[in-house]
């Protein structure tokens, strides 16, 4: 895997708050996002509900490596993500925080270096690492014209 591996995805509006995403240069099914009631109609995850997904899922995945590493070959591992939306000083909703519970299928004395394991597996998550310390997000909005409204404009022709 390439250290600067590019990740490309497009969403298409397919109705009022429902999307459809796809996933580039991937055989991946497309995926329906929608925002629950009253704005949408709740016909699958909102992007609220795929922050804590990805949390969850790369925190799961980041244990899992961490603990075949230390040649443990657990069950299947189970994990548990809650979080509450609350207004900024602006009224806007946010998450704050998420509450991350990851269940071993076994015993802990079943398990080889699990001090280790414990102590390194949360480096491995690409996702819970990149939003706990902030990421960057540049903006950009064109019109149907290819002009840019808003953002970088050096990708304009002649800027």
């Amino acid at each position: 895997m390439s250290d600067d591996q590019q990740i490309r995805l497009s969403l298409e509006q397919e109705s009022d708050y429902a999307f459809r995403v796809s996933f580039e240069e991937t055989d991946l099914d497309t995926l329906l996002t929608d925002e629950p009631p009253p704005l949408g109609q709740g016909r699958g995850p909102n992007p609220s509900r795929l922050l804590l997904a990805s949390i969850a899922n790369c925190l799961m995945a980041s244990l899992l490596f961490a603990l075949r590493k230390q040649r443990n070959q657990p069950g299947k591992l189970r994990v548990q993500i809650s979080a509450n939306m609350v207004r900024n000083a602006q009224g806007r909703l946010r998450i704050p925080q998420a509450r991350v519970e990851l269940l071993l299928p076994e015993g802990n004395e079943t398990y080889q270096h699990l001090d280790r394991v414990l102590a390194q597996f949360e480096d491995f998550c690409i996702v819970t690492q990149s939003v706990r310390e902030g990421m960057e997000v540049q903006v950009t909005v064109k019109d149907a014209h290819g002009n840019v409204l808003m953002g970088d404009k050096s990708f304009e022709a002649g800027a």
